[in-house]
């Protein structure tokens, strides 16, 4: 059986998208703690002199006001939160390519965590991102369910798809 055989397209979407998360939250934690010793109002007035945005008006001072109160304690919890979020993503990814059953059951029972919190989060003001995150999840978490038997195998081993 060639290798283009057994790689469902939808197990490898996930895997991409997994994959993806993971590098988006090393990104935004490793962001975070290259902030923690900044004067964070200070830089959100240099960068916005420098993208000519009037750096008084109500708008940005407000931000600039609450920018003032986050504490290099915060960021690091928050860079320390997105890099264990990050760690989960690439773990499912790797575990998924690897077409592990464990990676599918974390990848199920992360999806399906986030669905009613999502939903609960629509419900109080919709936003079109939002949705879509909703629905990818959704999508995952049937797909992940449906597919479990073909995709991966009972005793853990690599499984090759069986031609339907």
């Amino acid at each position: 059986m060639s290798s283009s055989n057994n790689r469902p397209p939808g197990l490898w979407s996930i895997v991409v998208f997994k994959l993806g998360k993971g590098i988006l939250f090393f990104s935004i934690a490793f962001g975070l703690w290259s902030l923690m010793d900044n004067n964070l109002p200070e830089d959100l007035r240099q960068l916005l002199q420098q993208l000519h945005f009037d750096p008084e008006r109500r708008f940005w001072a407000d931000i600039s006001a609450r920018a003032a109160k986050i504490t290099p304690a915060n960021l690091a919890w928050l860079g320390s939160s997105s890099f264990l979020y990050a760690a989960l993503s690439s773990a499912e990814a790797v575990g998924l390519f690897w077409r592990r059953r464990w990676a599918g059951w974390l990848a199920l029972a992360e999806g399906a965590f986030f669905i009613p919190i999502e939903i609960f989060e629509l419900s109080h003001g919709f936003t079109w991102g939002l949705a879509i995150i909703l629905l990818v999840n959704v999508m995952i978490v049937v797909y992940l369910y449906r597919n479990r038997g073909r995709l991966f195998d009972p005793a853990g081993r690599l499984v090759a798809v069986r031609k339907e």
